[in-house]
């Protein structure tokens, strides 16, 4: 998959829709691990920093394994 759009150069909805496109919940938490990564919470509400363009999307993602 490709890499996250940079906040500087994509729009919300551009962000909002890698989100959507990247951690599609397989109902499955062993398999895929998206559960895990944000410690049960819903992909689009634990990267929401990264949606409204306040945080790149790897500073979010680090944020959330160092916990």
């Amino acid at each position: 998959m490709a890499q996250a759009p940079s906040i500087g150069s994509s729009t919300r909805e551009e962000r909002l829709a890698y989100v959507r496109q990247r951690y599609v919940c397989i109902a499955d938490c062993d398999a895929c691990g998206i559960c895990a990564l944000f410690h049960g919470r819903d992909a689009e509400a634990a990267l929401s920093d990264y949606i409204d363009g306040k945080e790149e999307h790897a500073q979010v993602v680090m944020r959330y394994r160092q916990r």
